[in-house]
């Protein structure tokens, strides 16, 4: 069993943002592109169907900031990926992949080039150019649709969970993967802070697990089992829990575990313990009555509609109603021990749920570097405090201060 990393090993860089409760409930949309995405085609004459008609209007199904947060990229179900500049709140330029597809983007660490999964053709992951829009790399060897992507936040590494049932480690200098990890279900990864430790969530079996990247070929050093004693308090048998997304807290201290329904979750990321449920949204499942039985969610969940702030201090997250939860997470309860799966979680209720997105937001991520939040679903919104009640000052004199510091 490999070495679980100590906690000196594991804190990450250290909080970039002062960020308070005063700051975090005055977060108002301060730019918001209605054309972020392209509607769907117009259907032709002759040729409407219900299925057109039931198709709705497009959506972002992914975003991710550069390391610096200077830019934003969107990737969305029209197949284009779009840049946008955190600084001056500018679109600065739309990219079109029509051949492949595109979802999952994720910057590398230079600001001009992204890798990203595939809709369409196959299930290539591509290294993509920005600067001059070419493809740089392909990484071949995935059976099925890659739904989980994440780089390292140290190197040039990055990971890809598939439909497959496959982990595979791959590196930007190689195109052959260097590591696989054969599973019993989907998995969802996520990366430590220090790249030292990633997990990989296996839905089906509601089990987390964590690996050396060292020794990824071992066993996991730790194997959490998701289970919330609180839900056979509603129905029984209990509704089973979906996973989304995983990621860690900078400090290295707890898990964030993103679920399809109406709840997430914090685990401690040491020994397991299930420390708080997330309540107060409406989970962008989206199932339809007609939709055959299963715990896997239908079109709506992005894997991206929750996520920390670069601080620890707060989570923020979407809802299917269009409101943008915050949560404070700062006094989560300590937990030591044997892990008792009867125990119930710390329930935890927005701070504050915020009006502004229109239409549900299936992607809130917090920039790095800038007290800026992003939603994205049918529109993009980039939100910012207002404690003067003009966002648009707000917004020029915090980029200018944050630049400065």
């Amino acid at each position: 069993m490999a070495p679980q990393p100590s906690s000196s090993d594991r804190n990450g860089p250290p909080p970039t943002l002062a960020l308070t409760n005063a700051v975090m409930t005055k977060l108002k949309p301060a730019k918001i592109f209605k054309t972020a995405i392209e509607p769907p085609p117009q259907p032709t004459p002759g040729s409407y169907s219900q299925r057109s008609a039931n198709q709705g209007p497009r959506h972002i199904t992914g975003i991710c900031f550069d390391d610096r947060g200077d830019q934003l990229i969107t990737a969305g179900e029209d197949e284009t990926f779009r840049v946008y500049s955190c600084k001056s709140g500018k679109h600065v330029k739309t990219l079109h992949s029509k051949k492949y597809g595109v979802d999952l983007p994720r910057f590398t660490h230079k600001n001009t080039a992204i890798v990203h999964a595939s809709t369409k053709e196959d299930d290539t992951i591509r290294y993509h150019s920005l600067h001059d829009n070419k493809y740089l790399q392909y990484f071949k060897g995935h059976k099925g649709k890659v739904v989980s992507l994440e780089v390292s936040p140290v190197d040039d590494g990055f990971m890809s969970g598939s439909l497959d049932k496959t982990v595979r480690l791959w590196d930007l200098r190689a195109p052959a993967c260097r590591g696989l990890l054969s599973l019993p279900s989907t998995p969802i990864i996520a990366y430590d802070a220090t790249g030292v430790v990633f997990a990989v969530a296996v839905n089906n079996y509601s089990r987390i697990l964590l690996y050396d990247q060292a020794n990824f070929d071992k066993a996991p050093f730790l194997v959490i089992t998701l289970e919330d004693p609180t839900l056979s308090l509603i129905s029984y048998p209990p509704r089973p829990i979906y996973m989304t997304s995983m990621s860690f807290s900078s400090n290295g201290k707890y898990l964030l575990v993103g679920c399809s329904g109406d709840a997430h979750y914090i685990l401690d990321a040491f020994e397991g313990h299930l420390l708080a449920k997330l309540e107060g949204h409406v989970g962008l499942e989206r199932r339809s009555i007609s939709a055959p039985p299963s715990i896997e969610p239908a079109k709506g969940s992005s894997g991206e509609e929750v996520g920390w702030t670069p601080d620890s201090k707060y989570v923020v997250g979407g809802s299917l109603d269009g409101k943008v939860l915050v949560w404070d997470v700062q006094h989560l309860p300590t937990r030591t021990g044997e892990v008792d799966l009867k125990v119930h979680p710390m329930r935890l209720r927005p701070l504050v749920a915020l009006d502004g997105h229109p239409g549900p937001s299936r992607c809130v991520r917090f920039n790095p570097r800038i007290a800026m939040m992003c939603t994205a679903g049918s529109e993009l919104a980039f939100w910012l405090p207002d404690t003067s009640g003009d966002a648009e000052e707000i917004a020029k004199g915090l980029l200018k201060g944050t630049r400065s510091q």
